[in-house]
């Protein structure tokens, strides 16, 4: 039986509540919509029709070890009645013709779903949580790589090594679960950049955390447009603002003037903006300052506040989660040419948020955070799911889900522990000089 053949039969079998968040994930449907909306559809019957290009652009995240056309073989992604033998170039030429565009569809359709859910399951004080925050991402050293995205340039004239991509998500805090992503050429650009579209996916009734890096006028109140929407973010001690009124201990609000730079791009900033700055240390730490839209110092207690800044960190562990698990930490993906990059890409967000999404599952019926559960230990579980949906029978499915959900005690991680120990580089990088291109002069 074919892998999308079975997936779907999974997906459609019975009622049993093994199956129910099983049936919630791809919904087959949304595949045809991603074709049909970006008209990517397969019109007559080629030897890998683009429905089935999609599956494999997902089986090319999830199974990192295996060349593409193995990722074919075993799970039997090809039209019936035909030899199950692809040639890497066949492959090559049909993720041509699907292009990227219907994979980015079928992530924003999954992640405004899933993460929504998950976002309202998860909430403090009322509020949704989420996350801003970005990375970049290697990609193979071909001319049309560096030439489309470029890289790092030093001082010293010489570029990174590969090729990169500049990459920003906004992602549930407390399930990882990705709400929307934005990335695109490394040079000539800022990580800023890439996140100001992400404003636009988060949902009122909300705190969005963020790094002091995205600190600004412009970014911060184009979070608050819409209802009860908010920003949290970490502030220098030095910052310019003057005292409004004493809300308690290290706890005022302030007002701050925005630049006329500011204004001068979009007019329609105010001239002062308004919000609540909190000082805290913890102990072995110096002093902090934190800037919020959150004002009410009744509603928004100043400890909790303080705590919930600390849970930006789980963005920098979804983002190892992805380089280092599910990227199995290679030094760049595989596509090598940017349209091939781009749709990797799309296809590597979607399948990790499959791997949370069954996370939250695990946790639902341990009666624990999803935090607690162990990516490394859900994503052989989703391998190993995927691999045999492959040739497993329909009638077989709930019985193996259910005995391999069984064990669950295996994906439950202890408690956090408190850590206070400074960041430092514990292997020293090789003494070989670097391989690296010299930029072009300008």
């Amino acid at each position: 039986m074919g892998f999308d053949r079975a997936f779907h039969a999974a997906a459609t079998y019975g009622s049993s509540d093994h199956l129910d968040d099983f049936r919630k994930r791809i919904d087959p449907a949304w595949i045809d919509e991603a074709l049909a909306a970006t008209e990517a559809a397969t019109v007559r019957r080629r030897r890998l029709p683009s429905e089935q290009v999609i599956w494999i652009v997902l089986g090319m995240g999830l199974f990192r070890d295996r060349p593409v056309e193995d990722i074919v073989s075993k799970l039997d992604l090809a039209l019936p009645g035909r030899s199950a033998t692809v040639a890497r170039s066949s492959v090559s030429q049909a993720r041509e013709r699907l292009g990227s565009e219907p994979v980015k569809w079928l992530f924003e359709r999954c992640a405004s779903v899933w993460a929504e859910r998950s976002a309202g399951s998860h909430r403090w004080r009322g509020l949704r949580l989420y996350g801003i925050d970005g990375s970049s991402v290697r990609v193979p050293d071909t001319p049309e790589n560096r030439e489309e995205f470029g890289g790092h340039k030093g001082r010293d004239g010489t570029v990174s090594g590969y090729p990169m991509v500049r990459i920003a998500v906004l992602m549930v805090l407390r399930s990882h679960l990705l709400a929307a992503a934005s990335f695109g050429a490394y040079k000539g650009t800022y990580e800023l950049e890439f996140a100001k579209p992400l404003c636009a996916s988060i949902p009122d009734g909300s705190l969005t955390v963020v790094d002091k890096g995205y600190f600004g006028a412009p970014f911060l109140l184009g979070i608050e447009c819409g209802q009860d929407r908010h920003w949290l973010v970490r502030a220098k001690s030095n910052l310019s603002a003057k005292v409004v009124e004493q809300l308690g201990p290290g706890d005022e609000l302030v007002e701050m003037a925005v630049s006329s730079h500011s204004r001068a791009q979009n007019p329609s900033l105010p001239r002062t903006w308004l919000a609540r700055r909190i000082r805290y240390q913890r102990p072995g730490f110096r002093e902090q300052w934190l800037l919020t839209s959150l004002r009410d110092p009744k509603r928004f207690p100043v400890d909790e506040i303080i705590a919930l800044y600390h849970e930006r960190w789980e963005l920098e562990l979804g983002y190892d989660e992805i380089k280092t698990e599910l990227l199995e930490r290679e030094e760049a993906i595989r596509s090598k040419k940017p349209a091939g990059v781009r749709q990797e890409l799309w296809g590597i967000l979607l399948v990790y948020n499959l791997v949370r999404l069954e996370m939250e599952s695990i946790a639902q019926e341990a009666k624990i955070e999803p935090t607690r559960i162990s990516f490394v230990e859900a994503l052989r579980l989703m391998r190993d799911e995927w691999a045999w949906l492959s040739v497993t029978s329909p009638g077989a499915i709930p019985k193996r889900l259910a005995a391999m959900r069984r064990s669950i005690k295996r994906y439950v991680l202890p408690t956090r522990r408190a850590r206070t120990y400074p960041r430092a580089v514990k292997i020293k990088m090789s003494n070989y000089d670097r391989k690296r291109p010299l930029a072009e002069k300008a």
